[in-house]
């Protein structure tokens, strides 16, 4: 059984679906990319299995519940947790302050996942007091990357965690990413940098128009002539 899957997920806005019957599924462990072009989407998707947009039709299972109907506090609660691509981290707040209160539902000490989170992201630890609004694009992702895991999420829904970065930073975006699969968190991946996504992950999925157009390792994506010609630049 799939540690999450939609299955014939459609959903949208007002009276018009963008989703029309998608499917996918993370096993436990692994890294999953979709890509697709603008507007295919793969956003909806992400905010369809985390309660931000309504399931019409199909099911979202996580850990064989079906959370289709649940409420996004819900769904954190159960170890799903989502970074979308902006807006991201409270602008007014302190870095620790930020991943204060990503931990808002825990009940414990959670100051160990503070320290916990300093060393996997050293750079927060050096501006811990520095305004949130203050970070540069690259260090407020990795705030909140860092705020999520502060609930030690089972998954990690991660949306364009490298757009509008250098260059330079891509690289570390997905080092870290890699770094986080290593200590057992799933992660399903949204990512217009196909060629680095689909090159961290165990499989991918390429979505066109709210359905499904292909599905494959991403070792194989990567070298199919049409995926590559679309979405990865020849």
């Amino acid at each position: 059984m799939a540690l999450l899957e939609a299955s014939s997920v459609v959903a949208g806005y007002g009276e018009t679906n963008v989703l029309h019957g998608v499917s996918i599924k993370v096993n436990a462990g692994e890294i999953v990319t979709i890509i697709g072009p603008n507007g295919c989407g793969k956003s909806t998707l992400m905010k369809a299995i985390v309660g931000l947009v309504r399931v019409r039709t199909g099911s979202v299972y996580f850990r064989g519940v079906d959370i289709s109907k649940h409420d996004p506090e819900q769904t954190v609660r159960s170890g799903l947790c989502y970074v979308p691509q902006t807006e991201n981290v409270f602008p007014s707040m302190t870095i620790r302050e930020n991943l204060e209160m990503g931990a808002f539902v825990r009940r414990d000490d959670y100051q160990f996942r503070i320290d916990e989170m300093f060393e996997l992201f050293p750079d927060l630890r050096r501006s811990a007091r520095v305004k949130a609004g203050t970070l540069s694009g690259g260090q407020r992702q990795m705030l909140a990357i860092a705020r999520a895991l502060m609930l030690d999420p089972v998954v990690l829904l991660l949306d364009e965690p490298s757009a509008g970065l250098a260059p330079a930073l891509v690289e570390g975006v997905f080092k870290r990413i890699r770094d986080i699969n290593s200590t057992g968190v799933s992660i399903l991946l949204v990512e217009q940098n196909a060629r680095e996504s689909l090159r961290i992950s165990d499989r991918g999925y390429v979505l066109t128009g709210g359905v499904n157009q292909l599905q494959d390792t991403g070792p194989a994506l990567l070298d199919d002539p049409e995926v590559g010609r679309v979405y990865l630049g020849g």
